[in-house]
């Protein structure tokens, strides 16, 4: 029941803004209002039963799994799996398969991929490939800074920087598509992990804080697919 409340709580927001843009901006009933509150509903349940289960299932795995393999003392090994759980976590994530979708849409429509439907799809995966990739090697990248004790602030700035240099030069469309896949990219799946698999290598590690070196990851995991999309942009724009 907490955790209803809780969700209920972080709704709240959303749902004032709604209600006061319809009744003060629109001035108009909210239509099918039944059928929407019915969705609220089903909203408010299915995201209590998904923190939930994160909480009990993910983020313990997770750390489980920083804490075993960092006490094997393999960097590489320890590497190879930050690298894999930032790629798989990010190719199954729903939010980025939104922007996927809608994103080969749009390219298709406006003939930047051809062959219909064969094209827009073979777009859509190089692109969560690329950005798979990009999460995968900033998690990997952000996991051996842990273990080197490298500072974050230098390698995320730089990273971001990075991003927005090669944003200028690159196509309008191509610098939308990467910022928004940055943030779709790191989202309700891989966060939990990724944050676990951070204060897993941080508590194991000697010399080493939890809270000042196990966060952080987050920021590397969504700069990194920006990078990917931008660098890989003229290899897959031409997919036709």
């Amino acid at each position: 029941m907490r955790s209803l409340l809780e969700s209920a709580r972080n709704l709240a927001p959303v749902l004032l803004v709604i209600a006061f843009f319809q009744t003060m901006v629109i001035k108009e009933p909210l239509p099918d209002l039944e059928q929407k509150a019915l969705g609220f509903a089903c909203v408010l349940i299915g995201l209590t039963v998904f923190v939930r289960g994160l909480a009990m299932s993910l983020f313990p795995i997770g750390e489980g799994l920083a804490h075993s393999l960092a006490e094997r003392g393999s960097v590489l090994l320890l590497v190879a799996f930050a690298f894999s759980l930032g790629f798989g976590s990010t190719f199954a994530e729903p939010a980025l398969g939104a922007v996927i979708a809608t994103a080969a849409e749009i390219a298709a429509a406006d003939g930047l991929v051809v062959s219909g439907s064969d094209g827009a799809r073979r777009f859509g995966s190089a692109l969560r490939f690329g950005i798979s990739c990009g999460v995968g090697l900033g998690v990997a990248l952000g996991s051996l800074r842990i273990v080197l004790g490298w500072p974050a602030a230098p390698l995320v700035l730089g990273g971001y920087g990075a991003a927005l240099l090669l944003a200028l030069g690159a196509p309008a469309a191509v610098g939308g598509v990467a910022f928004d896949a940055g943030a779709a990219a790191t989202s309700a799946i891989n966060i939990p992990l990724i944050m676990a698999l951070g204060v897993g290598i941080a508590s194991v590690m000697q010399a080493r804080n939890p809270i000042a070196d196990g966060f952080g990851l987050v920021a590397f995991a969504s700069v990194m697919p920006m990078i990917a999309v931008l660098l890989g942009a003229y290899a897959m724009l031409p997919l036709r």
